[in-house]
Formats: structure tokens, sequence, C-alpha cells
């Protein structure tokens, strides 16, 4: 598989030089040359496999030379060792074998190491990267911005890997108590750096983007990026769902498939819309946005227009400037139409969010995390805007107790915290605070290179 430049088509690499590298030299997001497409007898037999299999197998696709296949299988094996199940809001799980009665579910995605769906991408790009760099001399730099999740998931699938040191900016006071344990309890003499940027998410990643356009401090520090920029972290989130989609189908043959995404950079949506154009049964998405909506915006009026990100309890999803509209605009040829027949928006207010979670935790006795309350409302909103009987799927992003302080002001209940996270509060925190300017961010990097 070759990937281009968004800027520039004729700037072609392979799947290990665009990984490492993160951006093109011309600074443009790498896509994929071409995408696989399956058929119905290909699909059913890799619905038949445990997802890992069906994940190594996708991944060949995707993948060059340096993978062999052995490599592919041992590698997804050991990085989706966790389940991903499709559950009612009862709490029972889909059997193809023996469907429940009904049409919505809930794909949860946050019960890897650190409770959030980032797990998936994070586990599949750290272990392509340790695999190159074991065969080479060669280290990396990663630099990531995070607004919640992505830099827990980043931290965690890099920890202690040779030949990598990472460094995770997040907004000072932008994220919940729990996420800041997750961030900053990764020890203070280990390959792992947080930091605490004086400024919003945006902030966060303008500096990053940066740091990277800044060819000396790329150079010297090898930089690399860990966010959704890297094609290495949209790819992996194709294979869920790929694998999801068709279990459902084939539990319920008859009905058209819609996923409700809770969105802020757009990745998740990415890979989604990837997944579809490889041949998954997948019908519709919809784009499930708090107050930062420029990408419902988009698909309202036609407009893309970026803004500031404000501050929203919903806080993984606080971006103003999605980094993957462009690949979603590749996708479909800038063709406006082409998107909006596949793709829907909906954004909601912090108090419809309040109200939602606290709602389908009296009346379903299923707790939600308030990204994922807003995918279930923009869901329900779907539903009542089509006739078509749909299989409904929200995608859950993360644990509600990710949001340990915030979910039990809302629901007035205590929520029990897994010890995946007790153990990080209970751990000693290191980070360091810095103004979002570029001066600051070399600074710390030479000092701690």
């Amino acid at each position: 598989m070759k990937y281009h430049s968004l800027n520039n088509p004729d700037l072609q690499v392979g799947f290990s030089r665009a990984l490492l590298s993160s951006l093109a030299p011309d600074g443009g997001l790498y896509m994929p040359n071409s995408l696989p497409r399956f058929g119905a007898d290909e699909l059913a037999r890799l619905g038949a496999l445990p997802f890992h299999a069906c994940a190594a197998h996708l991944s060949r696709f995707f993948v060059d030379d340096k993978f062999t296949d052995e490599d592919l299988r041992a590698l997804c094996a050991d990085a989706y060792d966790y389940p991903m199940p499709l559950t009612t809001l009862a709490g029972e799980r889909l059997d193809a074998a023996t469907p429940e009665p009904g049409d919505e579910y809930i794909l949860e995605l946050f019960h890897g190491p650190t409770l959030a769906f980032k797990d998936f991408a994070a586990r599949f790009m750290g272990r392509t990267v340790s695999h190159l760099l074991s065969r080479s001399d060669e280290s990396r730099t990663i630099l990531v911005a995070t607004s919640g999740d992505t830099g827990g998931a980043i931290g965690q699938a890099f920890l202690n890997l040779p030949g990598v040191r990472v460094f995770i900016l997040y907004p000072n006071g932008g994220v919940s108590s729990v996420q800041v344990h997750q961030l900053t309890s990764m020890g203070g003499n280990s390959n792992v750096k947080a930091i605490a940027i004086n400024g919003t998410f945006d902030d966060c990643q303008a500096l990053v983007k940066k740091a990277f356009a800044d060819k000396d401090m790329s150079s010297e520090h090898h930089l690399m990026s860990a966010n959704s920029i890297n094609v290495g972290r949209v790819i992996p989130q194709s294979f869920y769902y790929f694998w999801s989609s068709v279990q459902a189908k084939a539990a319920f043959p008859n009905r058209p498939i819609v996923y409700s995404i809770p969105s802020g950079n757009l990745g998740n949506l990415t890979g989604g819309l990837i997944a579809r154009k490889m041949g998954a049964p997948i019908h519709k998405f919809v784009a499930a946005n708090n107050a930062n909506d420029p990408f419902v915006d988009y698909l309202n009026t036609g407009e893309y227009t970026p803004r500031p990100s404000v501050p929203t309890l919903s806080n993984a999803m606080d971006i103003g400037k999605p980094n993957n509209f462009p690949r979603i605009l590749s996708l479909f040829d800038d063709d406006f139409s082409a998107i909006t027949d596949v793709c829907s928006g909906y954004s909601y207010t912090d108090a419809q969010t309040e109200r939602h979670l606290r709602k389908t935790f009296t009346h379903d006795n299923y707790l939600m995390c308030p990204h994922t309350a807003v995918g279930h409302m923009a869901l329900q909103d779907f539903a009542e805007s089509t006739d078509e009987n749909y299989t409904k799927i929200t995608v859950s992003t993360a644990h509600p107790a990710k949001f340990l302080d915030e979910v039990e002001q809302i629901i007035r209940e205590t929520v029990p915290l897994p010890s995946l996270l007790q153990d990080c509060i209970d751990a000693p925190s290191h980070k360091h605070v810095m103004e979002p300017t570029l001066a600051a961010l070399e600074e710390f990097l030479k000092a701690n290179c």
C-alpha cells in the first residue's frame, strides 16, 4: 500500500515511512492510494473470525513488506486482548446465533487498558512502531496533543518501549481529574512525560503542528505525531467498524445499519467511513458534536468554518478545527451531497447531555460517559427523522468512571472506580506546566531527550 499527501498526490510513500514521519514533507495528511473492497463471501468469512484475527487480515492491505503475515497476527493478538461487546441498554450482548429482540445497541469500546476507545488505535500504533524501530538504529520523539483520552492511551501503548520518548500535551484544567491522573502517573523516570499547557486543546494541537513545521526542531528530535494526523492512528479505527458491522448484519440481515459517533477530531468517523468504503455493511453515520460543532454546521450548511474551542462536559470533543476533515473530503472527492447522503449531524449543550445521561441511568440503569450520551441523543434524533428501520449502534467511547466527579454529580450516586483507574490515582503524579509557545516546548524537549 502506498500513501499520498493530500496536498500533493504525487508525493507518495509506504506505510512505514508514513507512520514514522506522521505528516508529509509538504505538511499534508497522508491517505491510502486505494482501499481494498470485500464482497459478501469474504465479509462472512472475516466476520466469523475473532476480532484480532480479522484486524490482522485487514491490516495486511495497509502495511508494507516490513511486516509479515505472522508479524501482523502476533501484533494484533497482543494489541486486542480485551472484549468489544455490542450490548443493549439492558446489558444483553448481541449474539449472531441467538440475537436478542430490539434494534438498538451500544458498541462498548472502553474495555482496554486505559478504558477508552483510543486504546484500539494506540496499541496497534505502538506495536507497529516498536516493530520498525527494533529493526533499525532509529529513535523517535512522539508529540501528542490530547483533549482527554488520546494521551493516556498513547502513553500506555508506548510506555517503556526502547527508542521512543513520549511527550503528552494536555490543556491545564481542561480534562477530568481522573484523566489527569492517567496522564501524569506514568512515572517521573519513564519515557513518558506529561505537559500541562496553559490553554485549550486547540492550543496544544497548534503547538504540535508548529513543532513539526519547524524543520530544524523536527529533524533534531526525530519528531513523530501520535495524534490522528498520523495515518497509523486512523487506519486501525476502521477495523472495529468493519468487524462489528458484520456481526450486526449477521444477526439482523434485513436491516440497514447506522452508527452514531461522538465526534471531535473526526478520526473515529474517518475510520468508520474507510470501513464502509471497504464493503462493511454500514448504511449511514451520525456525527454527534457538543457545542464545538463546525462539522455539524458543515453538514447542515455546506460551509466549513473552524472556530476556537469552548470547554464542555464532553471535553474530549472540545475541538474547533478537526484534523481529519480533509480526509473525509478526500474519501468523497469533495462531493458535499455524497457526504450528506452518508453522514448526518447533531449537536447538544451540556444541559442536554446531563439530562440524557441522568435519564438513561434512571430509566434504563445504563451509565454512560458524557460523550456517549451525546452520541446516544444524536442517534435518537436521527431515528425520529426517518421512517426506515435501522439497526442502531451508538459508539461508546469511554468508561463513565473516567469522568468520575462530573458523572457522580449528575446522577447523585457513587460510581465504582475500576482498579485500572484507582491504580493511576494512587500513583505519584508528575507533570510540567508550560505556556503554549514553541520556545518553551523546545527547551523542555532538549532537557528531557
